[in-house]
C-alpha cells in the first residue's frame, strides 16, 4: 500500500513546516488528487490518521479534493477531460492522446494553531 509512503511524505512536510513557522497543531488538511494518481482515498484516509499519530497533525480532519484528467486530443486538436488515462477522446473518438494533467498530488492548504 503506497498511501502509507504517501502519507509519510506528507508527514515530513507538515513537521518541516511546523518547524519553520512555529505552529503546533493542524486541524485541517486538504489534499489535491488527481484522477489518474493511483491514489485509493479510503486507504489514504485510514494511513493518514495512522501516519499522524505523533506529529502536529493527529486528529486533523483531511480533505481530499478531486482533480480531472485532461489531456491533449492530436486526432481534433483539442483539450479533453478524461474519466480514465486509456479513455478514447470524448469529441472525436481519437485514441492519441498524451496525458496533461491529472496525476498530482500536492497538499493544498492546512489549517494550524
Amino acid at each position: 500500500m503506497h498511501e502509507m509512503s504517501l502519507c509519510e511524505g506528507i508527514r515530513g512536510i507538515v513537521e518541516d513546516q511546523a518547524r519553520s513557522h512555529g505552529f503546533s497543531r493542524v486541524t485541517r488538511m486538504r489534499l489535491e488528487v488527481g484522477r489518474f494518481a493511483g491514489v485509493e482515498k479510503a486507504a489514504l484516509s485510514f494511513a493518514f490518521d495512522v501516519v499522524m499519530r505523533g506529529s502536529p497533525a493527529e486528529g486533523a480532519a483531511l480533505e481530499m479534493i478531486d482533480l480531472p484528467g485532461r489531456a491533449m486530443c492530436f486526432d481534433c486538436a483539442e483539450q479533453v477531460e478524461l474519466d480514465d488515462r486509456l479513455s478514447p477522446c470524448p469529441l472525436c473518438g481519437g485514441g492519441r492522446l498524451m496525458p496533461e494533467t491529472g496525476d498530482e498530488m500536492r497538499i493544498r492548504d492546512m489549517e494550524v494553531i
